[in-house]
C-alpha cells in the first residue's frame, strides 16, 4: 500500500475573535495517499475552506503538524511554502481567478515561470495542455471572452502546468452551469485515472460521489471518513488528457540566472500592462517627478550657462594673464602709498622666458576735448603690449611703437565709444584731442570690446605710459604691471616666479599682490556651483513630494490588485517575485517621468532662448544621467514600501478579497 503524500496530525486551527479566539479546526487527523480522488463535505462555516488552504500550504495549523511528501511544514518559511505550491500543487478555484489581462494561454503559463521551465518548452506544454482540453482555439482569447466552463478548464490547465501532482479543486463545479459541470468533473476523474491526487472541497453531495474517497467535515471536526463504493471511471472520457507527463524534470528548467531573467520580464510586463491600463492615473503620478526633475535639470543647466558666459567673457580676455598691483592685498588703506613698482621691475618681469607680453598700467581720470565738445574719461598709459595682454584689435590706424614709448610721445589710441561721441562723422586719425591741457595725436581706433576692464558708457583713451607719467601727473612709478604668461605654463607657477623676482628686487618684502583672470574663474566657478547646490536643493523638495505621490499610488494600486497577488501567490510566486513587480512598476513610473521631465527642460530652454537670448541654458550629461539615476533611486525608496506591503500578504486574506 502506498505511503500518505499529506498527512494532518491533531492540527488545530484558530484566530483571533476581539479578545478570545474562534478555533475552526479541531484535533484534525488525515492521511491522503498519492493517486486519491478525495472529497472533502460540509456545510457552510464548517471548515472545509479551512481545511484545504492548510493543506495546499496556503495557510499553517495553530497547533499540529502538517506533512507534505514527508516534509513538516511546521518552520518552513513563507518562500518554502510557495515552492511546495509551485511544484506540489495545483489550484481550481470556484471564481477561476485568471488574470484578466492575460490571455489563456499566458495563464496557464504562470506558474510554470516561477519554476524556472524554458520559454520554448513552456510555450508547448500550455499549448499541449489547452488543446487537450479543446481550448486549442481559444488559448489567445482573455478570460473575458471565455465562457465559464473554459474558463476553468483554463483554470485546470494552470494546475496541471508544472505537474499538478496533487489537485486542490475548491468547489470545481460551483460556478458553472449542470453540464459544463458534468465536463469538469470528468477531467478530474480522467486527471484522478492518470496518477494524480485530487482533492475536492464542496458542500454538494452529488459532485462528492465523484470521488472514491469521501471526508465529512462538521464544527471543524471530522465526522465521517469513508470509501465510496459506488466510484468508477467514465470509460468514455476522453484519455488525451495531459499525455506529455505530470513531472517538470531538470533538463528542461532554465539555469538559475536564466529563470530569473524570465521571472524578471514576468513581473516587467506586469508593470508596463498596469501603467497602460490605468494612463491618467500613472500621468498624475509621475507628474511629481516630471516637475522635480525637469526643475533641477534646468536650474543646473541655468547655473552652468550663466558660468560659462561669465567665463567665456573673460577668458576672452586670456585666461592667463596676471595683473600686478602695489600693497600687501586687496583692500589695503595704505596701497596708496606703496610706490615700489617701477619701470625696472616691469623690464625684469618681461625678460622671463614665461611672459609672453607685459605692460605697465597708470589710470587716471581726464577731460577730454576736440573741437567745442568736451568730455569726462580715463587716460591709460601702457605700452602696446597691453593690446596683446587682453586680445584688444585695432579698428583702424596703428599701436604705439617702441620709439614712441621711450621719447615719451604725444600720440594716442582711442576706444570705439571715443571715436562715436567726439568724431561722429569724421575719420579721427590724424586728429589731435586735449586730453586735460596735453595734445595728443590720435594714431589708431579699437574695434569695440565687451570686456570687464573697458566700461561701455565711458571715453577711453590708451597713451604710452611714459607720456602720461611725465607729461599728466608727473608720477615715476607704475600704477599696476599687466602680464601674460605663455600659453604652455601653468599660471600658478608664474605666480610664485614672479613674487620671487619681485622679493628679491624688493629687499624680501612681498609689497604687492597679485589679480589674475584664473582666481576669477574659479571665484566665479565656486560661486555659481554654490548657487547651483542651492536652488537644486530647493528643486529636489519637488522630488520627495512626488515621491510620496508616487508612494500612495502605489498603495492604492497594491490594494486594487490584492486578488491578483493572492493567484500568484496560490501558483507560486515568491516573495520576491510580488515585491519585484510593483517596485519595478515604481521605478518605471519615476524613470519614464524623469525622462520626460529631461526632455521638457531642454523644451524650456528653446522657449526662453526664443523670448530671452541673452539666457543661456547649458545642459550636462552628467546632470541629466544624474537626473535619471535619481528618479530611479526614488523609485526605489518610495516604491519599497508598497512592494513589500504586497509581498507580505496572506494568500488567503488576497484571494478572498474583494
Amino acid at each position: 500500500m502506498s505511503e500518505a503524500i499529506l498527512k494532518l496530525d491533531h492540527v488545530y486551527r484558530s484566530y483571533k475573535q476581539g479578545d478570545g479566539e474562534l478555533c475552526v479546526l479541531k484535533d484534525i487527523n488525515l492521511e491522503i495517499k498519492k493517486g486519491q480522488m478525495v472529497a472533502i463535505v460540509g456545510p457552510s462555516g464548517s471548515g472545509k475552506s479551512t481545511l484545504m488552504n492548510i493543506i495546499g500550504c496556503l495557510d499553517t495549523p495553530s497547533k499540529g503538524s502538517y506533512l507534505v511528501g514527508g516534509q513538516d511544514t511546521a518552520n518552513m518559511l513563507a518562500d518554502e511554502l510557495a515552492s511546495l505550491r509551485r511544484n506540489f500543487f495545483g489550484f481550481i478555484f470556484q471564481r477561476y481567478h485568471l488574470l484578466g489581462h492575460l490571455n489563456a494561454k499566458e495563464n496557464v503559463e504562470v506558474p510554470a515561470i516561477y519554476a524556472g521551465l524554458k520559454t520554448d518548452v513552456r510555450d508547448v506544454r500550455a499549448l499541449n495542455l489547452l488543446t487537450s482540453l479543446g481550448l486549442n482555439t481559444r488559448s489567445l482569447h482573455k478570460p473575458s471572452q471565455l465562457s465559464g466552463g473554459q474558463q476553468q478548464r483554463v483554470s485546470i490547465a494552470r494546475a496541471l502546468m508544472n505537474g499538478g501532482q496533487i489537485i486542490l479543486a475548491d468547489e470545481p463545479t460551483g460556478a458553472l452551469d449542470s453540464k459544463s459541470g458534468v465536463e469538469v468533473m470528468n477531467i478530474l476523474k480522467a486527471l484522478n485515472a492518470k496518477g494524480h491526487t485530487i482533492i475536492i472541497v464542496t458542500h454538494d453531495l452529488k459532485v462528492a460521489k465523484s470521488a472514491k474517497r469521501i471526508i465529512s467535515i462538521e464544527d471543524g471536526m471530522i465526522k465521517s471518513d469513508i470509501i465510496n463504493e459506488d466510484y468508477a471511471v467514465d470509460q468514455t472520457l476522453d484519455g488525451n488528457v495531459l499525455n506529455e507527463g505530470t513531472v517538470i524534470d531538470k533538463e528542461h528548467t532554465s539555469f538559475r540566472f536564466k529563470a530569473f531573467i524570465d521571472r524578471f520580464k514576468e513581473a516587467f510586463d506586469m508593470a508596463t500592462r498596469a501603467m497602460i491600463a490605468n494612463r491618467m492615473r500613472t500621468l498624475l503620478t509621475m507628474l511629481g517627478i516630471i516637475i522635480g526633475i525637469m526643475a533641477v535639470v534646468s536650474v543646473v543647466a541655468l547655473g552652468r550657462g550663466a558660468s560659462q558666459r561669465v567665463l567665456e567673457n573673460i577668458s576672452s580676455l586670456g585666461t592667463n594673464t596676471i595683473t600686478i598691483y602695489p600693497g600687501a592685498k586687496m583692500g589695503d588703506v595704505h596701497k596708496g602709498k606703496v610706490r615700489t613698482l617701477v619701470p625696472q621691475d616691469l623690464d625684469a618681469i618681461a625678460a622671463q622666458d614665461f611672459v609672453d607680453s607685459a605692460s605697465p598700467s597708470i589710470q587716471i581720470s581726464v577731460l577730454l576735448r576736440y573741437a567745442n565738445l568736451e568730455f569726462d574719461g580715463s587716460a591709460q598709459g601702457v605700452t602696446s603690449d597691453l593690446f596683446r595682454v587682453f586680445g584688444y584689435t585695432l579698428q583702424q590706424g596703428r599701436f604705439f611703437s617702441s620709439y614712441e614709448v621711450n621719447e615719451n610721445a604725444q600720440v594716442c589710441i582711442i576706444d570705439s565709444n571715443t571715436k562715436d561721441n567726439l568724431f561722429l562723422n569724421e575719420d579721427p586719425i590724424g586728429k589731435k584731442i586735449l586730453v586735460n591741457n596735453i595734445s595728443a595725436t590720435i594714431i589708431g581706433v579699437l574695434d569695440k570690446v565687451d570686456s570687464p576692464f573697458l566700461r561701455p558708457d565711458s571715453l577711453n583713451v590708451f597713451m604710452p605710459y611714459t607720456a602720461v607719467s611725465s607729461r599728466i601727473i608727473n608720477q615715476n612709478y607704475l600704477s599696476s604691471i599687466i602680464v601674460r604668461v605663455k600659453d604652455n605654463y601653468a599660471v600658478a607657477v608664474a605666480e610664485n616666479n614672479i613674487i620671487a623676482l619681485l622679493k628679491a628686487r624688493h629687499n624680501g618684502l612681498q609689497d604687492f599682490f597679485f589679480f589674475s583672470s584664473d582666481s576669477i574663474m574659479k571665484s566665479i566657478s565656486a560661486t555659481t556651483q554654490t548657487f547651483t547646490i542651492l536652488i537644486g536643493a530647493i528643486a529636489v523638495i519637488s522630488l520627495v513630494v512626488g515621491g510620496i505621490g508616487v508612494m500612495n499610488i502605489m498603495l492604492v494600486s497594491v490594494t486594487e490588485r490584492t486578488k491578483e497577488i493572492g493567484i500568484r501567490m496560490a501558483v507560486g510566486a515568491r516573495r520576491f517575485d510580488i515585491m519585484s513587480q510593483f517596485l519595478i512598476e515604481a521605478v518605471l513610473v519615476c524613470l519614464v517621468g524623469g525622462s520626460l521631465g529631461v526632455i521638457l527642460s531642454y523644451c524650456l530652454s528653446f522657449i526662453v532662448q526664443a523670448i530671452n537670448p541673452a539666457i543661456y541654458m547649458s545642459f550636462s550629461l552628467y546632470a541629466i544621467i544624474a537626473a535619471v539615476v535619481t528618479s530611479t533611486l526614488i523609485g526605489i525608496i518610495f516604491g519599497f514600501m508598497p512592494a513589500r506591503s504586497a509581498s507580505r500578504l496572506n494568500p488567503i486574506d488576497a484571494l478572498s478579497y474583494e
